[in-house]
């Protein structure tokens, strides 16, 4: 299963909700106090968020992310904060109610994820709102998750709920089919011990090739960018090649999205990965929470 569509795994009345709570959300964001921090997945170091303090500490708390073309030279936003923000992150899941009802009490979910049979003990971690503002939503280039979210053996596996229409011009997802079972994971996204992050090779593979988000000008043409109508529920193999080009439309491009991963004795999360779990917030076992 490189990637599953279930249309109308929300209700409309869940899609309300979860608009009408993400709309709240980027009311409420404040910028006193803010680092500017940029959201960014392009290959320039510059102004890149990935490595910092607000950014690797986000793992069990609401934080917002910027778009790199909402914020001018000055380090000032260019437009309203509520179509600035790239995505609020990671720990929705847990932190606020709603988001926690459809990721943690959600009895459908549940007895998906069961019949799904991927996961023996599923964690649920890394939840996000990601927003892909009008003419600005940044492009997600050619990636797999479990390159960021490493476990051994792999076991990433992505949830992500469309809350609006997906469209060719507002940056919907597309996939490259059988790529879970031909572009086998070859590195790691980690925490660096002089601090940062960066791309390490998995022990045993000899590889010069770290992610990129250069298009895979041969593979192009044989990605698919299936429908995706408000209230569809996206299943990501965390193996499985998959970007979003560029929101070039008038409209916004809401969607939620977490990844479950398998828990020990059946795999190790790996203690470099950039998410850790801490004390006050370990990672959430789907099957131990009841409503």
């Amino acid at each position: 299963m490189p990637y599953l569509l279930i249309p109308n795994f929300l209700s409309q009345d869940d899609v309300r909700e979860m608009m009408a709570r993400s709309k709240q959300l980027l009311e409420d964001f404040t910028l006193e106090g803010h680092p500017m921090t940029k959201f960014t997945t392009g290959d320039s170091t510059q102004d890149k968020h990935v490595g910092d303090d607000y950014f690797l500490n986000s793992g069990d708390k609401i934080r917002y992310f910027l778009e790199e073309d909402a914020v001018g030279s000055e380090g000032k936003l260019n437009r309203s904060k509520e179509l600035a923000v790239n995505k609020i992150g990671h720990a929705l899941h847990e932190l606020d109610p709603t988001f926690r009802r459809i990721s943690l009490q959600n009895e459908r979910l549940k007895a998906l994820a069961k019949d799904l049979q991927f996961h023996k003990d599923p964690a649920v971690l890394q939840s996000m709102l990601i927003f892909k503002q009008p003419e600005i939503g940044g492009k997600v280039g050619e990636h797999n998750d479990s390159t960021f979210l490493y476990t051994d053996p792999p076991s990433a596996l992505g949830f992500w709920f469309a809350l609006e229409d997906c469209t060719p011009s507002n940056g919907a997802l597309s996939f490259l089919p059988g790529s879970h079972k031909t572009n086998p994971l070859k590195s790691r996204f980690v925490r660096l011990p002089q601090g940062g992050t960066g791309f390490e090779p998995l022990p045993g593979v000899i590889t010069e090739e770290t992610p990129s988000s250069e298009p895979n000008k041969e593979g192009d043409d044989k990605y698919i960018q299936p429908p995706c109508p408000a209230g569809t529920l996206v299943l990501i193999h965390g193996s499985v090649l998959h970007k979003s080009e560029k929101n070039t439309s008038s409209k916004t491009r809401y969607a939620y999205t977490f990844h479950m991963i398998e828990s020990e004795p059946y795999a190790r999360y790996d203690e470099k990965n950039w998410l850790q779990p801490t004390q006050e917030m370990p990672f959430s076992k789907l099957f131990a929470v009841h409503a």
